[in-house]
């Protein structure tokens, strides 16, 4: 009888993830280059796929960067829609104020990150998926 329960707290524990488990099946990419727009906007692009995110408050977000002679500019990237599809992401941001951004090459930065709320505040944030790379800047022509 003993043995029974065991193996029946053991089987729970096995098969039983917590309610803010992350599903594995994510993924992010960042395209080889990025565009500087006539009037000093910087856009990165790329691909996501992610399923369903934990049903406890969490959201999937995107949030992407460049970094380019010790710069960084970080832009977001938005909510993801996750079903489980392939889907293009785009973010944008000004280079008005980060000036150090230039035509040439750079490392681009992507993330998925899964976003548990508390209320309306965020209670913690974890990275599921990544890309980072080595790009091509392309400036306005």
């Amino acid at each position: 009888m003993a043995l029974a329960a065991l193996s029946a707290v053991a089987a729970t524990a096995v098969f039983t993830a917590p309610a803010t488990a992350t599903s594995f099946d994510q993924g992010i990419s960042v395209q080889p280059y990025a565009h500087i727009s006539e009037d000093g906007t910087i856009t990165l692009s790329g691909t996501y796929h992610c399923t369903v995110p934990s049903p406890m408050g969490a959201r999937l977000q995107i949030s992407a960067g460049v970094v380019q002679d010790g710069t960084r500019l970080g832009v977001g990237g938005g909510e993801a829609h996750c079903d489980g599809a392939e889907h293009e992401w785009q973010a944008s941001g000004s280079l008005r104020l980060t000036q150090g951004i230039h035509p040439g090459p750079a490392l681009a930065e992507a993330q998925l990150n899964e976003v548990h709320f508390s209320g309306l505040m965020p209670r913690s944030i974890e990275t599921v998926a990544e890309d980072r790379q080595e790009i091509r800047v392309i400036g306005h022509q």
